[in-house]
């Protein structure tokens, strides 16, 4: 296990971890990639290539803006939300590509290559570059260029979350250092915790101190609440459509007017319709490119954040500024020990397991991190996970128009309440049940992989050909 919390929870915008903030992240690495093998000042002609699921539903998830915006050297963790819609526009206007912010380039969006049906071994989001320095390049049609040899090429995989991984190498974007406490499953992890005598959360804590000081991490943690938190206060006032041809209105600013203003009460109703609004708030902020936390991906970045709002405004004992920032440690912590065996045994990719790998995957975190929360020992955790992503096999990926707002939205408020309902009953038991988390995952994988190929992120199945586009 080589897996850090800031791996599984980074800051970048939406609406898509696999198909915006990963082919981004591409696209800045080959340019490291050109700078180093022929200069980038040398380049003359750019080629882009999308496959599978990027190109089927690329358009509608900000594929193509987000590969421009990485090669001309930008990332998810840096870039403000305004500045990559203005710039994406600006290019497609000009026909003008600041190829690592060291060379301009003309470069039409509209001459990226297009694969739907074609899908690489290794993932469905497969995205090829190439460059070439000759000048005679530079006026040939993309017909022409097919027999020239380029100067250096390099195909991307973006398997989910926002990981990236180069054809040829194995490890990807993820840290290598090892930790002092490894672990793959389930089994691995509760073993550890007997042994040991921590925590979930204090597993993941001392492996996470591989990489940085107690400070360090600390600091991270609560840096990522306070994104999360910003998403939630974004999406509760933000007004308008959301982008895209089927103009979804944003619900949550009306939705949080309605909680302000009733009668306070501190019933199971009025907790509900907190956690449900927060979660929405989320995703529509995702879905219109605004900055979020990847939990464990943008299409499932409501659930986690929605969990965390909704325990800190119930749960006893954390009106204390120190008790809240050590339960937010905590609960992201515990989160991301379950992410790390969903990351090892199977995926968190829509395209390659169907949605059941993003909001299923973010329902077992929630459940399990807020299970920590409720004082649940290892075992309770495992179970509250396990019940987490038991209720979600089986969920497939088919937004409508290829964009991430129907059903991701209302999914995420959803998935929120099924993490809070499956921690409260884990809780209730004494952590011994039938089914483990890793037999969970397991199906997950298998069932990932028995679906048919229109079900996960392509559009070409379920309420995306069964509901109108106008």
């Amino acid at each position: 296990m080589a897996i850090s919390v800031f791996d599984l929870f980074s800051i970048g915008i939406g609406p898509s971890s696999s198909h915006t903030v990963g082919p981004m992240r591409a696209g800045a690495l080959f340019v490291e990639e050109v700078e180093n093998v022929v200069g980038v000042r040398s380049v003359t002609r750019l080629e882009v290539d999308l496959y599978g699921s990027l190109a089927a539903t690329g358009r509608g998830h900000g594929t193509l803006g987000a590969v421009l915006l990485g090669l001309e050297g930008n990332t998810p963790e840096s870039i403000e939300p305004a500045y990559a819609h203005n710039r994406v526009a600006q290019i497609e206007a000009d026909g003008r590509l600041d190829l690592g912010s060291a060379k301009e380039l003309a470069f039409d969006p509209g001459n990226i290559g297009m694969h739907p049906l074609t899908v690489r071994d290794r993932h469905t989001n497969t995205i090829r570059f190439a460059v070439h320095t000759d000048s005679a390049a530079a006026d040939y049609t993309r017909e022409e260029l097919a027999a020239v040899i380029p100067a250096h090429e390099a195909v991307y995989y973006s398997i989910g979350g926002g990981f990236v991984e180069r054809h040829g190498q194995t490890g990807g974007d993820s840290p290598t250092v090892p930790v002092p406490l490894p672990f793959r499953t389930g089994a691995e992890l509760l073993a550890i915790c007997a042994r040991e005598n921590l925590s979930i959360s204090d597993v993941m804590w001392r492996n996470e101190l591989a990489y940085r000081n107690s400070d360090q991490v600390r600091a991270g943690l609560l840096e990522i609440w306070q994104v999360m938190a910003d998403s939630i206060r974004s999406g509760f006032t933000a007004e308008g459509f959301l982008p895209g041809a089927l103009r979804v209105k944003r619900r949550a600013p009306e939705f949080h007017r309605r909680l302000i203003t009733r009668r306070t009460t501190v019933d199971h109703a009025d907790s509900m319709d907190w956690l449900n609004v927060a979660a929405m708030a989320v995703n529509e902020e995702n879905a219109a490119g605004g900055r979020i936390v990847t939990a464990p991906t943008n299409g499932a970045a409501g659930i986690v954040p929605a969990v965390l709002f909704w325990a800190l405004r119930y749960l006893p004992g954390l009106a204390d500024a120190d008790a809240r920032d050590a339960a937010v440690v905590r609960y992201l912590l515990t989160a991301a020990a379950i992410a790390v065996l969903y990351k090892e045994q199977a995926s968190i990719s829509g395209a390659e397991v169907g949605c059941q790998g993003e909001v299923g995957s973010a329902c077992s975190m929630a459940a399990g991190a807020l299970a920590g929360l409720l004082g649940a020992t290892p075992a309770q955790v495992e179970n509250a996970a396990e019940i987490g992503i038991e209720h979600n096999l089986g969920l497939t990926c088919d937004p409508v128009g290829g964009l991430v707002q129907i059903p991701c939205i209302e999914r995420n408020a959803i998935a929120a309440v099924k993490a809070v309902n499956a921690a409260k009953i884990a809780v209730h038991g004494d952590g011994t049940h039938r089914v483990s988390l890793d037999q969970a995952i397991e199906t997950m994988r298998q069932t990932g992989m028995d679906m048919l190929s229109k079900y996960k992120e392509t559009s070409q199945g379920g309420l995306a050909v069964n509901v109108p586009q106008c």
